[in-house]
């Protein structure tokens, strides 16, 4: 877990500047209604967090928590579009390192604890597995807005 704890840090590290610089022109285009701006991706992602550290810390007390995330759903009901990208960009980067503190603190042993993330029907998860997954699915994102 220590990996991928250094692999999230390093993540935070790199992103957060590049994204500090993107034009707010850039970071607010929408080529259309159904698609997200490059905003709204950083927004995504502090969604993400907030599902993994509930993920996370409840696991560690809880047999199985169902914790979903209906991305389209929590990006529309916040507004990322009109929020302040400096605080979305500071908010995602507070978060992301908190989700790093919570994985470094909780024990060993709820890395083999399963989270139920399904919507319709359970899908069962290691807290270790999420964590990866989380990584990756912050990867998939950052290079939507980069285009790399």
């Amino acid at each position: 877990m220590q990996a991928v704890i250094a692999q999230l840090e390093n993540l935070l590290k790199q992103y957060t500047s590049r994204l500090q610089i993107v034009s707010e022109d850039d970071f607010a285009r929408k080529i259309s209604p159904e698609k997200w701006s490059k905003k709204e991706i950083p927004g995504l992602l502090v969604d993400s967090a907030q599902n993994n550290i509930q993920r996370f810390v409840r696991a560690s007390y809880e047999n199985r928590p169902h914790i979903i995330c209906n991305q389209e759903a929590w990006v529309l009901a916040q507004g990322y579009q009109n929020y302040p990208s400096a605080e979305l960009i500071m908010l995602r980067q507070l978060l992301n390192k908190h989700n790093c503190a919570v994985l470094g603190n909780i024990a060993v042993e709820t890395y083999t604890h399963l989270c139920d993330t399904g919507k319709e029907g359970a899908r069962l998860y290691t807290v270790a597995f999420l964590a990866n997954d989380y990584k990756v699915h912050i990867v998939h994102h950052l290079k939507q807005i980069f285009n790399n």
